[in-house]
């Protein structure tokens, strides 16, 4: 069990609650790093995601280096493709997609990037990721295209998410997607959590410090704010430690 994932644990099994900042390198201007950081540093945040469905080659790794000059904070890939792979960083959430059906984001794109992570010093951490629809299409719905779980089809995404730790997955990640216009439902994130043994992560669509509060509240471990502070950096003011 590695570093990271072993503090996640350990932060679950005493009821700590975590938060991570996403950060998509296509959407983040690399000079605004330092000032962007330094809010970081002082809100409660626990680790640092970087990724996004589509990026530019080379964006994610230059994006890494620049951070890791400014934090101390573990910075996770959170990859939309093998491109996103970068040694820079400390660890790499090993995403499959069982929420869909297409098997390249099942199994094909990890069988790709075993040679590149054979190379580096990652720490691998299998997630199963399931996508929720949340009222409009998502940029993981078209590049993968697979459709999201309907969000009233609770006791389907409840054995999803217990399937994937069945499988072996070391954490379950609901998502609804990039400003989404509805977070994960309390019911959901409930239901879920009191079928998982494994940490659970809730992202998408969480803009303000009462929705971030209901996520923790019906069972989400780790929270993801991403689109929030892209928006407005004042909801770090909401945050702070």
């Amino acid at each position: 069990m590695g570093e990271i994932y072993n503090n996640i644990c350990n932060a679950t099994a005493k009821g700590e609650k975590l938060l991570a900042v996403l950060i998509d390198p296509d959407k983040f201007i690399l000079e605004n790093t330092e000032r962007f950081i330094e809010k970081v540093n002082c809100s409660k945040a626990n680790f640092i995601l970087v990724g996004g469905s589509t990026v530019d080659d080379n964006a994610t790794d230059a994006l890494v280096k620049e951070l890791k000059m400014h934090t101390s904070l573990p910075v996770i890939i959170f990859p939309g493709d093998i491109t996103q792979i970068t040694d820079r960083a400390d660890a790499l959430l090993f995403l499959s997609l069982i929420s869909g059906r297409n098997p390249e984001y099942l199994i094909g794109k990890h069988v790709q990037s075993v040679s590149k992570i054979r190379a580096t010093k990652l720490e691998l951490i299998s997630t199963g990721y399931i996508l929720i629809e949340n009222g409009k299409e998502t940029a993981v719905q078209r590049i993968t295209g697979t459709t999201p779980m309907p969000r009233t089809q609770v006791q389907n995404i409840i054995d999803t998410a217990k399937a994937g730790e069945l499988l072996g997955m070391k954490l379950i990640y609901l998502e609804a997607g990039s400003g989404a216009l509805h977070p994960i439902t309390p019911e959901i994130i409930q239901g879920v959590k009191q079928e998982l043994n494994i940490p659970l992560i809730v992202g998408g669509g969480i803009k303000s410090a009462k929705q971030l509060e209901e996520a923790y509240g019906s069972g989400a471990d780790i929270v993801v704010i991403g689109t929030a502070f892209e928006e407005d950096e004042r909801f770090f003011d909401e945050l702070l430690k």
